[in-house]
């Protein structure tokens, strides 16, 4: 709670960077609670990810002060900088192709810290994102949000475990949520809101009734009926299924596209859609 506050609330590069650190340092534990094998492996490739993210972002703070005099978090306004910034960011996001690490961390701990790393820690590198949007490059951000969901909906045709379906849903989604950043940040938010409010829904009935593989959800229809609709309808309005609440962020942000005069990324974003959809349906099914 500290860390992503401390984020959201600087004005200074240290500050925010801070945040960021104290953010993955204080997740470790709860990754690595009950102590296990697989526990602890997740939590080594994650704290080596977001270390070596926190590290580039710190050179780029340190290069952008150095050329620009100043350190206010508003102002990336050198090139080389910005571009390492939003790299930065894109690895603490889990957008492809710094996406690796997500499915196979969330896969390996319990579905409590996998609820924390997909929804909560997401926020604080939104945030820088959304703050510094100006000055980031259009074409770098369409190639990580194009490949983000394009990989998103590929990577999770194949799965059974319901952790690396979420997985693959979080990489595709931050693909949608970073697309639009420049354009109109305030549809970056409204995605990220209902994105963490139906992923937050999914993993706290999957914790309620202790489900982490498909072909254990076929029993759950006996055991608790209400518990089964409520998963399908959020895995559908996941899905950005008309007329679920999903739907709307993404609307909202292909319209923006094509008003910007980003027809193709509109288009290739809307097929992606279509293979995240599929999943969803198949575990539905």
């Amino acid at each position: 709670l500290l860390g992503t506050s401390l984020t959201l609330i600087s004005n200074h590069w240290l500050m925010a960077w801070m945040g960021l650190e104290i953010n993955t340092l204080a997740i470790i534990p709860m990754m690595t609670y009950p102590n296990n094998m697989r526990n602890t492996e997740s939590a080594i490739k994650y704290f080596l990810m977001q270390a070596t993210a926190s590290m580039i972002i710190m050179f780029a703070i340190i290069y952008n002060a150095w050329m620009t005099n100043q350190w206010t978090l508003l102002q990336v306004s050198n090139e080389w900088a910005a571009t390492l910034m939003t790299l930065a960011l894109a690895m603490k996001l889990g957008l492809a192709p710094f996406h690796f690490w997500v499915p196979e961390v969330t896969q390996g701990i319990p579905l409590t810290s996998g609820m924390i790393l997909l929804t909560w820690q997401k926020i604080a590198p939104t945030s820088i994102l959304y703050q510094i949007s100006p000055s980031l490059n259009m074409n770098l951000l369409i190639l990580l949000a194009v490949s983000s969901t394009l990989l998103g909906g590929w990577g999770g045709l194949n799965q059974t475990h319901l952790r690396k379906i979420l997985a693959y849903s979080s990489i595709a989604h931050m693909g949608w949520t970073t697309v639009i950043v420049l354009i109109n940040p305030s549809l970056t938010i409204l995605n990220l809101l209902i994105y963490i409010a139906a992923t937050l829904a999914i993993f706290l009935c999957l914790n309620l009734t202790s489900i982490t593989k498909i072909n254990a959800l076929s029993n759950l229809w006996n055991k608790s009926t209400p518990m089964t609709i409520t998963l399908m309808i959020i895995l559908l309005s996941l899905g950005g299924l008309p007329p679920l609440t999903g739907f709307m962020p993404k609307w909202l942000i292909l319209q923006e596209l094509i008003v910007y005069n980003n027809i193709t990324t509109a288009m290739l974003l809307a097929l992606s859609a279509l293979l995240n959809l599929f999943f969803y349906m198949r575990i539905i099914y």
